[in-house]
């Protein structure tokens, strides 16, 4: 798997009963996928001159699978699932680093996008051989 993201559970990150509210687990999972489009595309916004070209999820799965409390060590790791014709699936685990457990998952489904014609793109041949490498196995 690779690492993604590292953090910490901020204090105002945290809901009225002290663990780590829904809306930051998002956040993090979401700064994540950035990270890995980068690291399996080498995709960033600026690196396509014509800016035109990005992604959109399209899908979304959470659990929660073990209470984050603030001051917990945090990292984000993922996998490319599956990679089709215009989306890939993606598995992401947050891991609490202390406590040596899984906190949560997020399986993920992204599609290749046009950001003018607002609509969804084949991937190319050229990507899709680049992500092999990132496939689980």
């Amino acid at each position: 798997m690779l690492v993604v993201n590292k953090g910490i559970a901020q204090p105002w990150e945290c809901d009225v009963m002290g663990h780590l509210t829904t809306r930051y687990y998002v956040a993090m999972f979401d700064d994540a996928s950035y990270h890995f489009l980068y690291e399996v595309f080498g995709w960033t916004i600026s690196a396509h001159e014509s800016g035109r070209f990005g992604w959109a999820d399209v899908r979304h799965v959470i659990e929660y699978k073990a209470e984050v409390s603030a001051g917990d060590v945090l990292e984000i790791r993922a996998h490319l699932q599956k990679i089709g014709t215009k989306s890939f699936t993606t598995l992401y685990e947050m891991i609490n680093l202390a406590k040596d457990e899984v906190a949560a998952t997020l399986e993920s489904v992204c599609v290749y996008f046009d950001l003018e014609e607002r609509a969804a793109i084949t991937i190319t041949d050229e990507m899709k051989q680049q992500a092999q490498s990132f496939m689980d196995s």
